[in-house]
């Protein structure tokens, strides 16, 4: 049985989207805090690539909870 999660990533263009760019997003921050010096251009990087991911996770939650108003599940 797929949660709704997995529903919404399977159904949702845009909630499938916000997911992928989540993801791109994480994977460049784990790649610049393996870093043991950042250069002030990836300082900068860093802290915009926190606060989109933060941006896209809001989006997912918003979609997630209207999904859950409309159909009545709990989010996994």
């Amino acid at each position: 049985m797929l949660t709704s999660r997995d529903q919404l990533l399977t159904s949702h263009d845009e909630f499938r989207r916000l997911a992928h760019a989540h993801s791109q997003y994480a994977q460049r921050l784990d790649a610049l805090t393996q870093k043991r010096y950042l250069s002030e251009d990836e300082k900068m990087e860093e802290v915009r690539l926190k606060k989109l991911k933060l941006r896209l996770k809001d989006q997912m939650e918003s979609i997630e909870r209207e999904h859950r108003l409309h159909y009545g599940v709990n989010v996994a």
